[in-house]
């Protein structure tokens, strides 16, 4: 496996993992590979420092349980701020969002679903717009 640090046409970072060099390649140029957070196919590397091997490297979130606790505890807390906090809009959240950025509704926090053409129109409009972090597992569906 070989993890590549990507970026898409809006700047927004993210990791790649994949089989090999090539596969990368193809998927690419496929458009199968897509921002997480806007949805866009236009996604390029970015430069990466090599790991190299006898050096002292801090751990990652996937080999550190506490750091990977705290992060896991942290996104817990932004989505409950912002399901005790935020209007539930559903399916109408693009429309309910350009709205409010517009002026026509009410400035206000919300949160809901739309598709990824949705939110990359969005963005592209200057519609300031992030990912809810997931729902943390259940104790009873962890190992």
């Amino acid at each position: 496996m070989i993890k590549y640090a990507l970026v898409c046409a809006h700047e927004h970072p993210f990791e790649g993992w994949f089989g090999a060099s090539a596969d990368y390649d193809d998927q690419n140029a496929r458009g199968l590979v897509e921002c997480p957070v806007c949805g866009s196919s236009d996604v390029r590397k970015q430069i990466m420092a090599p790991s190299v091997s006898g050096t002292k490297a801090r751990g990652s979130a996937e080999s550190d349980p506490q750091m990977r606790s705290m992060m896991m505890e942290a996104m817990r807390r932004v989505r409950s701020h912002v399901t005790d906090n935020f209007d539930y809009v559903g399916d109408r959240f693009a429309a309910e969002a350009r709205a409010i950025h517009e002026g026509a509704s009410e400035d206000r926090g919300i949160y809901g679903e739309a598709s990824p053409k949705e939110v990359r129109a969005l963005i592209e409009d200057g519609v300031q717009v992030a990912p809810l972090p997931p729902e943390p597992p259940k104790k009873t569906e962890l190992n």
